[in-house]
């Protein structure tokens, strides 16, 4: 194991770079889950928009030269799928608890894709001079506050408790 700065970068990066894979496959799935709604529109806008990230993502480990770690790539990608193995109240399909375990990842993800930026911003390396990652940050920032709202809902109308009488 490379202990170097560089080779802790390396793994860093990868590290992110697996959390992106998890994020674009759980964005996208979540998309057509809630088509045809509000929240349906943003999380496929959002998928596009963590894909964009990715490559900005994949630029930044080029730079550096920082190689990709595919094996690390697909196990976040099973995990992403067996993640969905997960019980959710009913049997089959789509459920409340669904939508907000899936929004609370991604919500997750956003946050840990916001400090990853403002962590490279810091790191002052020369060789990144050429990436805003204070704009980047704030875009990750804003993808968070934009789903909040419906994370917030989706746990009201999962964990709703009606009184009996």
């Amino acid at each position: 194991m490379d202990s170097s700065p560089q080779g802790l970068l390396t793994i860093y990066l990868n590290d992110h770079m697996a959390g992106s894979v998890v994020g674009a496959e759980l964005s996208k799935r979540a998309a057509k889950s809630n088509e045809g709604t509000e929240l349906g529109v943003l999380l496929g806008r959002l998928a596009g928009e963590i894909e964009a990230d990715r490559d900005v993502l994949g630029e930044v480990m080029d730079t550096v030269g920082a190689g990709r770690d595919k094996a690390k790539q697909a196990l976040a990608w099973a995990g992403e799928k067996a993640g969905r193995l997960k019980p959710n109240g009913q049997i089959t399909g789509y459920s409340n608890l669904s939508r907000l375990v899936e929004l609370e990842g991604l919500s997750l993800g956003l946050e840990g894709k916001a400090h990853l930026w403002a962590s490279l911003a810091e790191v002052a390396d020369p060789r990144l001079t050429a990436f805003d990652f204070a704009e980047l940050e704030q875009r990750a920032e804003r993808q968070r506050d934009e789903i909040e709202p419906f994370r917030l809902a989706a746990a009201a109308s999962a964990m709703a408790v009606t009184p009996t009488r």
